[in-house]
């Protein structure tokens, strides 16, 4: 035992470094201080056991260090959340199907910019964009100002075109107004439509009334100016040509009508006011006019009489009615006739001959063109939707004023 010492300090004063051992080295060499003795240790067993600790320190580094199940797509701005079960493992967002066709996510709202401001809440840009819409929809502002159109004849029924807004009062609801402005006006734009029974009862001269209706048509409608339609009505309506200026059109439209039937002259009268005046497009002051050719007798329609005036009232058409009678005296159908003229500010024509039909077209046209227009702004006026009535009159008591009888408020 002395000679193995005296020879490992021999050994070891010739190399200084071999006397620094680490706790690693000993444990490898089986050194144990605290019997002063080596013991040795198989080599095997020391091997075995570093290769266990390596595995284990790899295994934990790898846990810690494993990518996510999945990725987020390029669309998605935050993974989903995920819950880690007890085995560690990652599972799908809850609520994702089942099947192994990834189903893209709806894009997650855009972090702010680091501007200091909170991040807006979702939906609060709608939000705001519904209530601006809301707060503009709800601004009603209701014109409190009545435009009425107007002719004037003297006892000869001839038109008088030369007269000032101090010729003439106007009444609105039985209370005097204040005039805002007065005008002749003999050259306004016309949006007229052409009505035309086509039932049985004008059988016998159909062809002359349509012949007399085209060449009103050709002397009163202006191109790129003026407007018409036309209507061919029996139990039902049918609208032969719509809203056009081209005359050869309405011409065709006008010859394609075919008499037969019964007669629906107020659901006619009444659907061409609310579905095409109404309607009709207007970008200024236009004259709105409605020429009927029947005899007067509605056997079929579903509105009155009353309800037809009213629409065209609505409407703000005139209507001009020529009876289609040939008996030679004024019958039922001819009374409902000068009541629906009367009621909108119009003229019932009776031509008992063939030419008076056209004598009655072209009195229309002159009228037409021969017109007053007044706007005045109503005494004590409440948008509330009521009827309200219209009186013109006239300084001179030998001048007669024709214009529509009265007008519905708007509702506010």
């Amino acid at each position: 035992m002395r000679g193995r010492k005296v020879l490992g300090k021999s050994l070891v004063s010739r190399n200084p470094l071999s006397e620094i051992e680490s706790p690693f080295q000993r444990w490898a060499t089986g050194y144990n201080e605290e019997t002063n003795s080596e013991q040795i240790v198989p080599m095997k067993s020391r091997i075995f056991l570093l290769l266990v600790a390596f595995h284990v320190l790899a295994g934990s580094l790898i846990g810690q260090t494993a990518p996510p199940a999945s990725t987020p797509t390029a669309t998605q701005n935050s993974p989903a959340k995920t819950s880690a079960p007890p085995d560690g493992k990652t599972q799908a967002p809850v609520g994702t199907p089942a099947s192994s066709t990834p189903t893209p996510a709806a894009p997650a709202p855009a972090a702010p910019a680091a501007t200091g401001q909170a991040p807006a809440q979702p939906g609060s840009s709608a939000k705001a964009k519904s209530d601006s819409d809301e707060s503009v929809a709800t601004i009603v502002h209701v014109v409190n100002e009545v435009r009425v159109v107007f002719t004037v004849t003297d006892r000869h029924g001839r038109y008088i075109k030369d007269l000032t807004s101090n010729d003439f009062r106007v009444i609105d609801d039985q209370k005097p107004t204040e005039l805002r402005s007065f005008r002749s006006e003999t050259d306004l734009p016309l949006q007229v439509g052409l009505l035309i029974d086509a039932s049985n009862s004008v059988r016998d001269r159909f062809k002359f009334e349509q012949e007399a209706a085209i060449e009103f048509l050709n002397s009163i409608i202006r191109p790129r100016y003026d407007k018409a339609f036309v209507v061919g009505f029996d139990v039902t309506q049918d609208v032969v040509q719509d809203f056009t200026d081209d005359t050869e059109s309405l011409a065709v439209g006008v010859r394609s009508l075919r008499p037969g039937g019964g007669t629906a002259m107020y659901d006619a009268l009444y659907a061409a006011c609310r579905d095409k005046l109404l309607k009709q497009e207007q970008t200024g002051p236009v004259r709105r006019a409605i020429i009927l050719l029947s005899d007067g007798e509605d056997n079929q329609s579903h509105v009155s009489r009353e309800e037809a005036i009213e629409m065209a009232e609505r409407a703000e058409a005139i209507v001009y009615t020529i009876s289609t009678n040939i008996s030679g005296t004024k019958g039922k159908g001819d009374k409902v006739l000068e009541r629906i003229a009367e009621a909108t500010g119009g003229r019932a024509f009776f031509p008992f001959q063939m030419r008076d039909v056209s004598d009655a077209f072209l009195s229309i046209q002159e009228e037409l063109r021969s017109q007053y227009a007044v706007a005045y702004k109503p005494a004590n006026f409440v948008a509330d939707g009521r009827y309200r009535t219209i009186e013109i009159l006239a300084q001179d008591k030998g001048l007669k004023v024709r214009t529509r009888k009265g007008y519905y408020a708007p509702k506010q």
